[in-house]
């Protein structure tokens, strides 16, 4: 079986959620945006795991579609920590460089499942 490199992105960034999820609740105290960000920052990698074992295309497009949808999501969650000054401005890009590659594979993925599904 060749290895997934979304998903070992996908759980790497997860990790990194984690992490950053308890910072924002001892050191910032932190509850609302950062529980928000830990459940679709988490979710991303549950998705990816779940196509990988999707019962036909159409299947494992959607599971990519909605892990796409919570990397938006996650993108998203993390803005407001970062302009609610929750977030440092290295700490965001640094996370948010993730982010955004993982949004960036995930749309090219549905991208050319949706192709293949046409043909």
């Amino acid at each position: 079986m060749k290895e997934n490199i979304t998903s070992k992105k996908s759980i790497a960034f997860a990790v990194k959620i984690i992490n950053l999820y308890k910072i924002l609740v001892a050191d910032k105290k932190e509850f609302v945006l950062s529980k928000q960000l830990l459940r679709s920052g988490t979710a991303i990698g549950a998705l990816i795991r779940e196509a990988e074992h999707a019962e036909s295309k159409a299947d494992f497009l959607h599971k990519m579609n909605i892990a796409l949808k919570e990397a938006n999501e996650t993108d998203y969650w993390l803005l407001l920590l970062k302009e609610g000054d929750f977030l440092n401005a290295k700490k965001y890009e640094e996370i948010n460089n993730d982010c955004t590659e993982l949004i960036r594979i995930l749309a090219s993925i549905v991208k050319t499942t949706k192709a293949n599904l046409k043909r």
